[in-house]
């Protein structure tokens, strides 16, 4: 089991960046496959970035491929999100989440992960 915990997110303008953080507790972090997701309100929550166990493999949804960089350091049980030239639309309370399953390519949707952390809310003004 694993618990997770995230930071970082704020009040930023738009065309800023900001990095979220998630803390893992419990073992055996670098067995699970990691991923962001994130949710505005009365919508569903939204696939954002996610790695493979192995950290190989990352992928990106349409909207944020080229300006989000997700990162694990399996030594020191964190996750990271790196985002850049932030726009309006990227308002949302965000989640990291961990998956046991561990296929080859990134797990994209929400009922394939397991844990999830209490989210950080990241604002964009414009």
């Amino acid at each position: 089991q694993v618990q997770l915990v995230e930071s970082g997110g704020r009040l930023v303008q738009a065309g800023g960046s900001l990095r979220l953080s998630c803390a893992a507790s419990g073992r055996f972090f670098s067995s699970y496959a990691m991923g962001w997701f994130r949710q505005v309100p009365g919508k569903e929550r939204e696939f954002v970035a996610g790695i493979t166990r192995d950290g190989r493999t990352t992928y990106y949804s349409s909207p944020v491929k080229g300006r989000f960089t997700i990162a694990r350091d399996d030594a020191k049980k964190t996750l990271s999100l790196q985002m850049n030239s932030l726009k309006s639309e990227d308002t949302a309370v965000y989640y990291c989440a961990a998956s046991g399953l561990t296929p080859a390519q990134v797990l994209t949707s929400p009922r394939h992960y397991d844990y999830w952390g209490q989210g950080t809310q990241v604002t964009v003004s414009s």
